[in-house]
């Protein structure tokens, strides 16, 4: 017998109650963002890190309706005239998202609720494993754009759109503990019959991972800002500059959050750093970026051991296939990004649903990228 699709052997699935709240959950927090907008607020500078608002809650709503009611066929009608054309994002170019005519809220709120009743009618009978793996992606998917709203808003200064799902400890104390881990073999990935999971993992196989020592916190704002106002970095012809959501008052550092400033926390995580201003304080410190494989082992270890940064890490890894990688029915999600321009981050942030938060999954950016919360710890060399 010829062997099931990989994304039929993502079980076991949730119970279909399960599904629903978490559809309620994620679409009912982008409604409540977009209806939160003020006037005015859905223009946006045209910039590469940035879609209109609307294109993007259009767009995730297409994506739903593309995947799971239609099953990926562009045959099978949209409910909203002309939507292919809109809000795929592999066809339509960024820049064109700022020249299309969008619908206004009022009908791309229509077109979502529309939507969503369709799948709600889906969980109210028996569904196969493919409709549930659909289900599964569209939902996390929709939680992607959620995350990527927060730090929209982050970038444009906006009010914070919904409170965070977790929240950095104000009462966490700087430490510069390192863990040290022996040669072991590590399992990379992940494998059938462990639940949802997305192409990029596939599959689970075995590598040998040397000793490393790596950082039982990630690096801070005071050390961070011992890097920029370093004699050796003030010196250097293009010195590392404080990060861009920071600012210096009589003497007093601040940094932003969303649209209120508040005074530099020393002691929190320092978050918005590029992967290539990570590198660059690793170099003055004399460590490195951990790889994938470090960071996922230390993300396996009991929460006692280390401290999770509430933030997206960096990692030195290029965003590349696993061994035995195949594309998913979404094609998009990472084939077309292994050209050996983006790096791997693990973890999660503090705008991540628990959901999403598994040591396994690989998220990737652009090293320029700083935008998203994402910060870095360190290895010893």
């Amino acid at each position: 017998m010829p062997s099931l699709k990989d994304h039929l052997e993502y079980h076991p699935y949730p119970e279909h109650s399960i599904l629903q709240t978490w559809l309620n959950s994620s679409n009912g927090l982008t409604r409540s963002i977009l209806m939160g907008m003020k006037p005015g607020q859905e223009r946006v500078p045209k910039c590469d890190i940035l879609n209109p608002p609307l294109w993007e809650f259009g767009h995730l709503t297409w994506f739903h309706e593309f995947w799971v009611q239609r099953r990926g066929q562009v045959s099978a009608p949209s409910l909203l005239s002309n939507a292919d054309y809109l809000f795929n994002s592999s066809e339509i170019a960024h820049d064109d998202r700022w020249l299309i005519n969008i619908p206004p809220l009022d009908a791309l709120l229509d077109y979502n609720a529309r939507v969503m009743d369709q799948t709600h009618q889906l969980l109210s009978g028996a569904i196969d494993a493919e409709t549930a793996y659909f289900i599964q992606l569209s939902i996390f998917h929709q939680d992607m754009h959620n995350e990527a709203f927060a730090y929209m808003w982050q970038t444009l200064g906006y009010a914070m759109p919904f409170e965070p799902f977790t929240w950095i400890d104000p009462e966490i104390k700087a430490s510069s503990e390192y863990i040290d881990f022996p040669d072991s073999a590590l399992q990379v990935g992940s494998d059938r019959g462990n639940g949802f999971l997305f192409d990029n993992e596939k599959w689970l196989y075995e590598i040998p991972l040397p000793a490393f020592s790596i950082s039982a916190q990630a690096v801070s704002n005071a050390e961070y800002l011992e890097c920029i106002e370093s004699s050796t970095n003030q010196a250097d012809a293009l010195p590392l500059v404080a990060p861009s959501h920071w600012k210096k008052e009589h003497g007093v550092w601040y940094q932003r959050y969303f649209s209120e400033w508040f005074p530099l926390c020393e002691s929190e995580p320092v978050r918005h750093i590029s992967y290539t201003d990570a590198e660059r304080y690793c170099d003055w410190r004399g460590v490195r970026l951990p790889n994938e494989h470090e960071l996922t082992l230390l993300m396996r270890q009991a929460p006692s051991r280390w401290i999770h940064s509430q933030l997206w890490e960096w990692t030195s890894s290029t965003f590349l296939p696993f061994s035995g990688f195949t594309p998913d029915p979404y094609k998009d999600y990472s084939e077309p990004w292994f050209d050996g321009s983006y790096r791997v981050l693990k973890g999660w942030s503090m705008f991540t649903p628990d959901r999403l938060r598994r040591p396994a999954f690989r998220n990737f950016y652009k090293p320029q990228r700083s935008d998203h919360f994402c910060g870095f710890r360190t290895c010893l060399l």
